[in-house]
């Protein structure tokens, strides 16, 4: 049984299990991940410019789930059978069923995600999204859009996070560079497009 603990947060639902998948698979899903996916630096709109993200990415899914994020719309590449042994482990466990994941590569503490919510047109209003943490433990941050409202987390290898009603209508989110990180990590935030 998996044990989620709610995060005390005004206007969203976000949940954290510490570890969904113990160390051991853990380790495993991450060599297979990082051996397996196809991964390609993508390159995100910047006040006006094109820059190269700081971490390597993959965009997954059903045939019909092309997502645009910056400016840039992307077609899914196939599931590989380690992406969907983990999105039917979330399906098993009551979370959600998901039809497409971005995948996402931090080589180390030097790659970073910036302040974003996932809010785009095709995930719907109501966005529930399922992040999946292997690898180096990193800090991941929530701040309030309109409101004081903060809070960080220190995500483990192996753990679900769940945001979910208000977590991206009312929140943005980050994956801050972390010093002195040399091992990697992958995170894989599993989604639903119509």
């Amino acid at each position: 049984m998996h044990l989620f603990q709610k995060i005390p947060l005004l206007d969203a639902d976000v949940q954290y299990c510490a570890q969904f998948f113990d160390a051991a698979k853990a380790r495993e899903l991450l060599v297979e991940l990082i051996a397996t996916t196809p991964w390609e630096t993508h390159f995100v709109h910047v006040f006006g410019r094109e820059i190269p993200a700081p971490r390597q990415s993959s965009w997954h899914g059903d045939p019909h789930c092309s997502y645009g994020y910056s400016k840039v719309r992307y077609e899914p590449k196939a599931w590989t059978p380690c992406l969907i042994a983990v999105r039917d482990q979330l399906a098993s466990a009551g979370i959600g069923d998901f039809n497409c994941v971005l995948a996402n590569f931090y080589r180390s503490g030097a790659d970073s995600m910036g302040w974003h919510s996932d809010s785009e047109p095709e995930l719907g209003p109501n966005p529930l999204i399922a992040s999946v943490s292997l690898g180096a433990p990193r800090r991941f941050c929530l701040r309030h859009k309109t409101l004081s409202e903060k809070s960080e987390l220190l995500l483990s290898s192996g753990s679900v996070l769940v945001m979910a009603q208000g977590s991206q209508q009312n929140y943005q989110h980050a994956l801050p560079k972390m010093a002195g990180v040399g091992a990697p990590r992958v995170n894989l935030t599993f989604r639903q497009i119509a």
